[in-house]
């Protein structure tokens, strides 16, 4: 019996030890430089999906995060924030700007908080009159917006007292009017103008309410990306896919709301499929609590960029949990820390602090997987963590290129656009590539759209081509951005299919 249980043990040991020589062989045989695509819009929402998730939604356009003002029609004022917040609501203002801008909390479809431009929100004062004091909302600070039939910016703004708020004078904004008719001369009328939407998980996820959201979530994730889509990717020469997450995912299957649990199960069902059609996947981070950089994609509810220092201990909590997850998964290629951190509001300190923390936890599961630290956006040195990330152990510089949104881009011709790429764009990638960062460059984001109107389809053809060689010359390689989304450029499966592309 007892040398029975010997051989047992030895057996198993054996087994082990094969088993982690074949894991540590497989994810350091990650073979690079890499050809991936990102899968954008799946397990971080984004509005511009095929087909949409969001058309569904009741009051679509007035989402969490939604920048609205409001100008009174008898007065042809705005209501405004005095001094951004803190004070009182006031309707004096003949152009709006910041102090006039209220980004939407959703409670339901017609219920909302107003956060204003210092992040209190609006909320009734003792006098009856309407104030920006409160730093976080209760029941004083939720109101209904009404819109009329047929013309939905014209609207007003019902209380929790019942009765809707008036302009009765620039410096009296008060919730005490009982009527309702809709004439220009009725003080409590505005003139609704929506200046900027968020579609983002959080938009989806609450627009949809409690009772709605997990099934067309649920249905959304098994339909988005499925096994033939690796198949296809597998089959065009594609190695690896960038897979971007939400923070909720750890806390799966109940993550706090308005999030959905499931996202856990799809991603799962990626690493499956990856190991059948012989792929690494690259879990990426995408969205943090507090949010890196007021970006739909990363989960934000209304738009402010907050993460920092507080909020590091919990991001590393996420990664310690994908890391001890996915560490024994031959598919596991690398995790990506956290994605696009905008300079200034994510400062160096706290990046470097994070990216410390995230490293070890990491490393704590996992000596062969590689740890993507992201670039700063905005105004950052791009070398700024070329030294820092020399002090670790098979780690990677990622940086997003786009001849997108800036007048810069759309000044070019199609010939400019080419000449930046393997001139510009080549330099900056050795810049990275060339560093004593131990295993250098990722230009993990790419696309071939680009800001020049009327390119035919050998242009986007000589776009893409100078963009693949430039990019492929990246020590990690490169990620497409994305690989199904609604503009046909944007969409790595349409533009192999259709010949703009060949890998």
């Amino acid at each position: 019996m007892a040398y029975h249980s010997y051989l047992t043990l030895s057996w198993a040991l054996y087994v082990s030890s094969l088993l982690s020589l074949s894991h540590e062989q497989s994810t350091a045989s990650f073979n690079l430089p890499v050809k991936a695509v990102n899968l954008g819009s799946w397990l971080v929402t984004e509005g511009w999906m095929k087909p949409s998730i969001f058309n569904g939604i009741i009051n679509k356009d007035l989402l969490d995060g939604t920048q609205v003002q409001f100008m009174s029609t008898k007065l042809q004022t705005y209501l405004s924030a005095e001094n951004g917040g803190g004070t009182n609501v006031v309707a004096d203002r003949t152009s709006a700007s910041g102090w006039e801008t209220f980004r939407l909390w959703r409670i339901d479809e017609s219920s909302f908080n107003f956060r204003v431009f210092n992040k209190q929100f609006v909320g009734l004062g003792n006098q009856g009159n309407t104030v920006a004091v409160s730093n976080a909302p209760g029941v004083s600070e939720t109101f209904q917006i009404i819109r009329k039939d047929g013309d939905p910016n014209r609207v007003r703004i019902k209380a929790t007292n019942g009765f809707f708020l008036q302009a009765t004078s620039g410096a009296s904004v008060t919730a005490d009017y009982g009527g309702s008719d809709w004439e220009d001369s009725n003080p409590s009328v505005f003139k609704m103008t929506i200046v900027r939407t968020l579609q983002g998980e959080y938009q989806v996820t609450n627009g949809y309410g409690p009772d709605r959201a997990p099934q067309i979530m649920k249905d959304h994730w098994n339909t988005y990306i499925t096994e033939e889509d690796f198949s296809f990717m597998s089959s065009k020469g594609l190695n690896a896919v960038r897979i971007p997450v939400g923070w909720w995912i750890a806390q799966d299957p109940t993550p706090p709301k308005p999030f959905v649990g499931g996202s856990l199960e799809a991603l799962d069902n990626a690493f499956t499929w990856a190991q059948k059609y012989g792929m690494k996947v690259i879990v990426d981070l995408h969205a943090v609590q507090g949010s890196q950089n007021g970006n739909d994609h990363s989960g934000t509810r209304d738009g402010y960029q907050e993460w920092g220092d507080s909020n590091i201990q919990d991001t590393v909590a996420v990664i310690d949990f994908l890391a001890k997850r996915y560490a024994n998964n031959p598919s596991l290629g690398a995790i990506e820390l956290i994605n696009e951190p905008v300079a200034p509001g994510v400062t160096l300190d706290n990046l470097k602090k994070y990216y410390q923390a995230g490293y070890d936890a990491v490393r704590k599961y996992t000596s062969s997987a590689y740890v993507i630290l992201s670039n700063r956006l905005g105004p950052a040195d791009p070398k700024e963590l070329l030294s820092f990330g020399g002090n670790f152990n098979r780690v990677v510089i990622d940086v997003h290129y786009y001849n997108l949104f800036s007048d810069t881009f759309s000044q070019m011709n199609v010939q400019q656009n080419i000449d930046y790429i393997d001139n510009q764009r080549a330099s900056e990638l050795s810049t990275v590539t060339t560093s004593n960062v131990v295993v250098g460059g990722f230009a993990g984001e790419w696309t071939a759209e680009f800001a020049f109107n009327g390119a035919s389809m050998q242009d986007y053809q000589r776009f893409a081509q100078a963009q693949q060689a430039v990019y492929g010359s990246a020590t990690f390689g490169w990620a497409y951005w994305a690989y199904k989304c609604s503009q046909n450029h944007w969409s790595l499966r349409w533009m192999i299919e259709n010949n703009y592309i060949k890998l």
